[in-house]
């Protein structure tokens, strides 16, 4: 069976959009191909600068023969039903063939649609998917209606089998495809043929071209490893900008250059900040002072003076970089020296939202929210509204506006010149954390009051002036928001009411949003959002949505603490035999209850008497619902859900044993009446612990 190999040649594609153009063209050929009848043995998809490779291995040469039957209208039906038939099928009357069925005698048609060849299925579905390619951005060039990334040189698409190898024909806008691809740009230009992809990827290697961008990613890693090695320094570890050098490059050639010293003082957040983002620098730090002092630096050709004059060029331009960034730094050090709350009268000119007023505004309304928070962050109320006030004020700062990445690690910088405490200059660092799940989450009591304040105030602000999140569509990173609460809050273990917070953020907001607002009920509706974010979160932990839902039903909701320690309770207790059989026994109390109770008309809640049970294990279940009384009363007052779940699965043998030697709806009224008050009595007692009817089997 051959392999097919597909090259898609052009000018340089963006290093962002690689990975992603890879991953399509994989996926656009291989389900063309299937779908066409082609079966194959794998697939694997690469990229670099210049191209879009796609090897198919073991493809079938021709795609099978497939016999269609079709169903059509009754033998007897109207001539203008059958004329149809017959068009959409393309025979003749007496092509078809009339069987008997349960609605009478039924035309039937059968036809034949032969193999394809695979060359002729592949130039079909790639041209398709070069017409159609969802570039995020494309253009065209020439005179053609081709939107490629970057204009498209070569299409490389062959068949190759045991030596033999054919050229898939293809016409792409006057782009003629072929078996010839090309090198390195500098180091092997020119065309070249290829007869299969394990000859492909050997000529590339031997005209400078590593295909694979892990090996690529590789390459950098190992040879910048060993240039800071060697000099007694680390590599600062950066995967981002690993992938995207990788990106850039066809053979990477890594070279390691000096910073002027003049700009060693400089944080190293901004030198490290300044180098990736202008000129796709990493960092190289000195273990013994901690400070960024060298940079690595790829090239994409070997140079024959060693990359001398390479580094030389990258210094001059990093130099007037850093320039720029050491300006910034030193007049805003010198203003937060000064009076750093001259930012903050900067922000009141500053609109955060239309509806929610300026940036001053909201800052204010975080400050006093925080100084609410402070007592159960464990905080002091003074020192978390001082920290909330200037946890932003660097928004205002010069290099905070050319790098907005830096915001709140600049901050703590300017803090501590101002003078701050470290406590206020860590929160205005760490506040904005938690951003992604990966992300630490504050710890600091300070840091947890104003992070706290300024996500519930973003998320009642919006609630408020109704800019809820809509399916996909989250523009204000609301959910963000809600999932940073509800981590903030589980991490360091808070006693929360969020209802009473939300309620005094919402009274933050009086005047600056439609008076009607309160009217909306956006308290609940925002709660019910976070336990939605918090159902998420806890589900990836492995915690069952009904047993959340289950937990969700009893009060103290708003207490996320106290709700997610209920939760994993009830987890665990169901997780084992006792409990889960426990769950198949109260099913089996509340269904006979409720169907009783529905009947009779009358709620079966008055207290049982034990004084009329009859027999051993009616006897036992009274004694077994007064031991869990006793134990599940203070385990939950005292919080110790542990201890009240194993105090009610406990019951589970007395619950078992009555329902197998006691008939509940016995021909005796009072006895009847009485087993129905102990199958309450079971309803309750284990509804003090969870809403169990919301567990499924």
């Amino acid at each position: 069976m051959p392999d097919l190999l597909i090259e898609l040649f052009s000018e340089e594609i963006p290093a962002r959009m690689q990975a992603r153009a890879a991953s399509d063209l994989k996926k656009r050929v291989t389900d063309g191909i299937s779908d066409a009848g082609l079966t194959y043995a794998s697939a694997g998809a690469f990229a670099t600068p210049r191209r879009l490779t796609l090897s198919v291995e073991q493809v079938i040469a021709q795609s099978p023969r497939v016999i269609e039957e079709r169903k059509g209208p009754r033998v007897d039906a109207p001539d203008q039903a059958l004329q149809g038939f017959l068009r959409a099928t393309g025979l003749a009357v007496d092509q078809l063939e009339a069987r008997e069925t349960s609605k009478g005698s039924v035309w039937f048609a059968k036809t034949e649609r032969p193999g394809r060849a695979a060359a002729e299925i592949v130039a079909e579905v790639l041209e398709d998917t070069i017409r159609s390619f969802p570039w995020p951005k494309a253009m065209r060039w020439g005179s053609g209606n081709l939107r490629w990334v970057r204009p498209l040189h070569r299409v490389l698409c062959i068949l190759s089998d045991e030596g033999a190898t054919q050229v898939v024909p293809v016409d792409i806008d006057g782009i003629q495809s072929s078996d010839l691809t090309e090198g390195h740009r500098f180091m092997a230009p020119g065309p070249f043929p290829v007869r299969s992809f394990d000859d492909y990827t050997a000529k590339l290697r031997a005209a400078w071209v590593m295909l694979d961008p892990a090996e690529r990613q590789n390459q950098i890693r190992n040879e910048a490893e060993n240039l800071t090695f060697a000099a007694g320094l680390e590599l600062v570890a950066d995967k981002g900008l690993l992938a995207e050098v990788a990106g850039l490059v066809e053979w990477p050639f890594a070279l390691m250059g000096d910073i002027g010293s003049e700009f060693l003082e400089l944080p190293s957040e901004v030198l490290q900040t300044s180098m990736r983002e202008h000129q796709k620098f990493f960092s190289v730090r000195n273990p013994a002072s901690g400070r960024i002092e060298r940079f690595i630096t790829v090239a994409n050709r070997q140079a024959a003076d060693h990359g001398a004059t390479i580094l030389k060029g990258n210094a001059k331009v990093l130099a007037a970089r850093l320039s720029d960034a050491k300006f910034f730094w030193e007049n805003d050090l010198r203003d937060a020296r000064t009076d750093i709350e001259v930012w903050l009268r900067v922000l009141s000119e500053v609109t955060f939202h239309a509806k929610l007023g300026s940036q001053a505004d909201r800052i204010d309304r975080i400050a006093q929210l925080a100084r609410q928070l402070a007592p159960d962050a464990g905080a002091t109320p003074a020192e978390a509204e001082r920290a909330a006030r200037l946890a932003k004020a660097d928004l205002s700062s010069a290099m905070v506006y050319e790098f907005p990445e830096l915001q709140g690690t600049m901050g703590r910088y300017y803090a501590l010149e101002a003078g701050e405490t470290d406590a206020v200059a860590d929160a205005a660092r760490d506040h904005w954390g938690p951003l992604g799940p990966s992300d630490d989450v504050p710890d600091a009591p300070v840091t947890v009051a104003v992070a706290l304040a300024d996500k519930i105030d973003t998320l009642t602000g919006f609630w408020a002036i109704d800019e809820k999140p809509t399916g996909s569509k989250d523009p204000y990173a609301l959910r963000r928001a809600a999932l940073g609460v509800a981590r903030i809050i589980l991490s360091n273990g808070l006693r929360i009411s969020l209802t009473n917070v939300i309620a005094h953020a919402g009274r933050l907001l009086e005047g600056a949003v439609p008076e009607d607002w309160r009217a909306e009920g956006y308290s609940g509706d925002l709660l019910a959002f976070l336990h939605d974010r918090l159902k998420v979160s806890l589900r990836e932990e492995g915690v069952r949505h009904d047993v959340i839902d289950a937990s969700l039903a009893m009060p103290g909701g708003d207490d996320l603490s106290l709700l997610v320690a209920r939760a994993r309770a009830l987890q665990d207790v169901l997780g084992t035999d006792n409990g889960e059989n426990l769950l198949q026994g109260f099913k089996r109390a509340n269904n006979i209850l409720s169907q009783a109770e529905a009947k009779d008309g009358v709620e079966y809640s008055y207290g049982p008497d034990p004084k009329l049970a009859e027999g051993p294990e009616e006897e036992a279940l009274f004694t077994a619902l007064a031991e869990a009384e006793r134990t599940i009363g203070p385990a939950l007052a005292s919080e110790d859900f542990a201890r009240a779940m194993a105090a009610m699965a406990a019951m589970r043998p007395a619950i078992d044993a009555f329902f197998e030697a006691v008939q509940v709806n016995a021909n005796n009224a009072m006895l009847r009446r009485n087993r129905l008050n102990i199958l309450h009595k079971i309803r309750a007692t284990c509804s003090s612990v969870a809403d169990l009817t919301r567990i499924q089997s």
